[in-house]
């Protein structure tokens, strides 16, 4: 349902603020949120050789390497979501648990918050970040093609550095793609968007060309998430498919916004099996 569909306009500012409520929306989201933070602890401290590695001057400029068991094999990049003010690397280690059984490498960027950050600034640190690890990439292991993805926020960041040279493919979860709405809801308190924001950085605001990126992009979501995020993945796949843009689109069945991501970390898993395409 497009935010048409929704009458945005007419919608009190509570609406519009449950519109993207993930957590509201989601009564588990705690219990889920818990789980996932555990998993992610356990995987991180099996792996700590290649921990905090900094790629940048501030406190959430470091990554997370994880080589993978075949040096060839291809890396996952992941950049965790939370509305670019919410959440933390590490917490989101353990997605790649499905990958790391097909041999893969998984590397996590952290990146500034919001209102620390503007947007501006952190989408110049995911791109710092990434030309940190082509250059440093191999002394640690990661030595494969780059799959660069995120979830929800995380998805927006990896749809807009989809064009970076290390990048072999992109696969966007769950992300959101106009930021226009997001203004007029709280979560603006923190991110203080501005016009020329809104406008360079919202994908489905872009010029509807897959150049200079001319890569695969594929976007999965989840069926039971908010109308808005879903709207959002429908309509980004149709704008980049309506120039020639590959990629696929992938409706994850009954998934929500948090559950979405256990079709990553399964090694059998639909996203994963998606990530396994991209890298072909």
């Amino acid at each position: 349902m497009s935010l048409a569909a929704l009458n945005w306009p007419a919608m009190s500012q509570s609406e519009r603020d449950d519109a993207y409520d993930n957590r509201k929306a989601v009564p588990e989201a705690l219990e889920l949120i818990a789980a996932r933070n555990a998993a992610a602890k356990i995987f991180r401290s099996a792996r700590p050789a290649h921990l905090d590695l900094a790629y940048g001057p501030r406190e959430r400029n470091r990554w997370d390497l994880f080589p993978g068991a075949d040096l060839a094999a291809p890396c996952l990049v992941f950049i965790h979501g939370g509305y670019w003010q919410m959440n933390r690397r590490e917490d989101f280690a353990a997605i790649g648990e499905g990958l790391a059984r097909h041999g893969w490498s998984l590397a996590l960027p952290g990146y500034t918050l919001a209102p620390e950050a503007t947007l501006t600034e952190i989408v110049a640190e995911i791109d710092s970040a990434l030309d940190w690890l082509a250059a440093n990439g191999r002394r640690y292991g990661v030595f494969g093609p780059i799959i660069l993805s995120g979830w929800s926020a995380g998805g927006h960041l990896a749809a807009l550095a989809l064009g970076h040279p290390l990048v072999k493919a992109g696969l966007a979860i769950s992300g959101v793609y106009d930021l226009a709405p997001i203004r007029d809801t709280a979560l603006n308190d923190k991110l203080n968007l501005t016009d020329k924001e809104i406008a360079m950085y919202s994908p489905l605001r872009l010029p509807p060309t897959p150049k200079p990126q001319g890569k695969p992009l594929a976007i999965a979501y989840g069926t039971a998430e908010l109308p808005a995020l879903v709207s959002d993945s429908l309509d980004f796949h149709a704008l980049r498919a309506g120039v020639g843009g590959s990629g696929s689109l992938l409706p994850v069945v009954g998934a929500n916004h948090f559950t979405v991501l256990e079709a990553l970390r399964s090694p059998t898993g639909p996203i994963a099996r998606l990530a396994l395409e991209l890298a072909r």
